[in-house]
């Protein structure tokens, strides 16, 4: 009953949020006249005029209103589609940093085409992230349009697609065109696509390799989806072992040739093991003994992980005391129990190098 006469008083908090709104609207509505005033070339011309202010020292919130103005008028002449109140309300909320609920009709959409536009004039790039690969292509090219008349450029990642004679087919982008897409002003994507590039990036030995640039702004449909349901979901990615017994075979033998506290070091502090790390004079060693120039060229870097993990499987894991061999294999032991873990397999290269030390069949 108490909150019922608050609410008759002083208005739910939608009603007061929707007032806090209402002066932002009333002024993009107030500049429509001069807007429509404007020939095609003067209305392209307010995204160089918008850029230069910003260099001068102006910020985005300060060139919201008119940019607002001018991609609802370019919305009318290229889509003939005119953003209502309640579309520039969703707009600011966006522009914010805010979620904005819009019921299904209210044309959220093309509500997005004001924020992005606007965080775009930085030139540091906008994502607009779907979970629909069709609705990713087709507000690329539909929404896109607004932008391009502005004079924005628009790119569209997808995942084990691509966009080929106007249509989405099965195929993987290469890594050029995912460069350009995302070094467009804006770039429209599926959120697995843009998960993953973020992951390979991380992955990548030369830069590159690496597709995206520095982060800045996007605006995520469907958010709950995405950020909660999906999310769930981690996104892994993992390569099959490239590189045959023989090079681990290979990093095996040279492993004895090297000597503890001149070629490598052992700190026993940070961790249950220890870590083994190389010295320079070990890495020096190392390469002639491998018959390289220089073993951190980006081309042999990943000789640098088997020698690491050579290096581990020689000075940290003991025989009957981490492992055993039986029947030509290593098998685990557990360390808190004592008991073996047949089929258990340490990651990323260590057990194939234990093998290699044991000389028994290295497995995948």
């Amino acid at each position: 009953m108490f909150q019922s006469v608050l609410a008759k008083v002083f208005g739910t908090k939608h009603e007061r949020d929707v007032k806090k709104l209402q002066p932002w609207v009333d002024q993009i509505n107030a500049l429509e006249p001069e807007m429509q005033k404007l020939s095609d070339a003067e209305l392209k011309a307010k995204t160089d005029e918008f850029r230069e202010r910003l260099d001068k020292g102006e910020t985005l919130d300060d060139l919201m209103v008119e940019a607002y103005a001018v991609v609802r008028e370019a919305a009318v002449r290229v889509l003939g589609q005119r953003h209502y109140d309640v579309q520039i309300m969703g707009a600011v909320v966006l522009h914010q940093g805010k979620i904005a609920e819009m019921k299904t009709g209210e044309g959220k959409t093309l509500t997005s085409t004001m924020p992005v536009y606007l965080n775009a004039l930085t030139g540091k790039g906008v994502h607009v992230v779907t979970p629909n690969y069709y609705l990713a292509y087709r507000d690329s090219e539909w929404m896109g349009a607004v932008h391009r008349f502005l004079g924005l450029s628009v790119g569209l990642i997808l995942h084990n697609m691509k966009v080929q004679n106007g249509k989405l087919v099965q195929g993987e982008m290469d890594i050029e065109e995912k460069k350009k897409s995302y070094n467009s002003d804006i770039t429209y994507g599926v959120n697995d696509a843009f998960g993953f590039d973020y992951l390979r990036d991380n992955k990548a030995v030369i830069p590159e390799m690496r597709v995206q640039r520095e982060l800045n702004y996007a605006i995520v449909d469907e958010v709950d989806f995405i950020l909660i349901d999906e999310a769930k979901t981690p996104l892994i990615i993992s390569d099959r072992p490239r590189k045959s017994a023989d090079l681990y075979y290979k990093i095996n033998r040279i492993i004895p040739r090297l000597n503890r506290d001149v070629d490598y070091q052992i700190d026993e502090k940070y961790s249950s093991k220890g870590t083994v790390t190389m010295t320079e004079e070990g890495i020096a060693h190392i390469e002639r003994l491998l018959g390289v120039n220089n073993l951190y060229d980006p081309q042999n870097i990943g000789l640098v992980h088997h020698v690491e993990q050579a290096l581990v499987a020689h000075t940290l894991y003991k025989r009957d005391i981490d492992y055993v061999v039986k029947d030509g294999q290593v098998i685990i032991v557990d360390e808190f129990t004592g008991r073996l873990q047949p089929g258990r397999r340490w990651s990323d290269g260590l057990h194939q190098a234990v093998e290699a030390k044991e000389r028994v069949r290295i497995e995948e």
